[in-house]
């Protein structure tokens, strides 16, 4: 717990002074502790199946919004994974972390996992304030449900697919796997260098996306293995990049290399 109460503190100041730069003469927005935060976390009622939350952050009125999807059966004598679910598009509309059903909870059933599916609100999955949100709910998850640390694996769709990209590229210690969706990250530095990225990776795409279309995202892929990368490239033949229901297909079979390739 120490741990996470020092990463908090951290964030305090940052927080401090991103405001303060800002605007030197505003004032700074009041801070709650890092104890506020956990005991409110902790008082969450989490039942198993579908869950909705409003967690107030370290700055008073202002909350993460997410959805916790947890199995039944999770005990200290069973632990369960965790999955970070980074919903697609942008725009800060309220309820897009509530978009599930479809292909999350029916192509990762078989993990029987805890799956946290946050709100990104106005900014990108990348930005200081996601990424804040996102270290802080995983830390805050396996430092008080039953999770196994070794089983922490994020995906997303679209842009919530490039979040996953950048996650497991920048915090290869909090991952295990990642599984993008439907995207297209550059993994080259702004030096034009291509870094390996240490976390195994499986990305899906669809055929005919005409987002992102799948030419540039393989070409991405291959620069990041050429550069040491582990990555599984699977085509998901025939869909455009609106098809998103029918990715829970393609993500069952993700779950099962994670099972068998990854965590056996």
């Amino acid at each position: 717990m120490k741990k996470f109460k020092n990463t908090l503190l951290l964030m305090v100041t940052i927080s401090a002074i991103v405001s303060c730069s800002k605007n030197e003469s505003a004032p700074t927005p009041q801070a709650r502790t890092a104890d506020d935060v956990i005991e409110d976390f902790q008082n969450l009622d989490v039942q198993p199946g579908i869950n909705d939350f409003r967690l107030e952050t370290l700055v008073k009125d202002t909350y993460w919004s997410f959805r916790v999807i947890a199995p039944a059966d999770a005990t200290i004598d069973n632990l369960r994974p965790l999955v970070i679910d980074l919903h697609g598009a942008s725009g800060g509309s309220p309820s897009a972390h509530q978009n599930t059903e479809c292909y999350v909870e029916t192509g990762l059933q078989t993990l029987n996992a805890f799956i946290i599916s946050p709100n990104a609100g106005f900014d990108e999955w990348y930005d200081s304030t996601n990424q804040q949100q996102i270290l802080a709910l995983v830390d805050l998850a396996k430092s008080n449900w039953f999770i196994n640390p070794s089983q922490v694996i994020i995906t997303g769709y679209s842009n919530g697919g490039n979040g996953s990209w950048f996650y497991a590229d920048y915090y290869p210690e909090l991952f295990s796997a990642a599984i993008p969706m439907a995207s297209s990250y550059d993994p080259a530095r702004s030096s034009g260098e291509v870094l390996p990225i240490e976390v195994p990776m499986y990305v899906i795409h669809g055929e005919d996306d005409e987002l992102f279309p799948i030419a540039e995202t393989e070409a991405f892929v291959n620069e990041s293995i050429d550069a040491g990368s582990s990555i599984e490239f699977v085509v998901a033949t025939g869909l455009s990049h609106l098809d998103v229901c029918d990715y829970a297909s393609y993500l069952a079979d993700a779950a099962t290399w994670v099972q068998t390739e990854i965590w056996n």
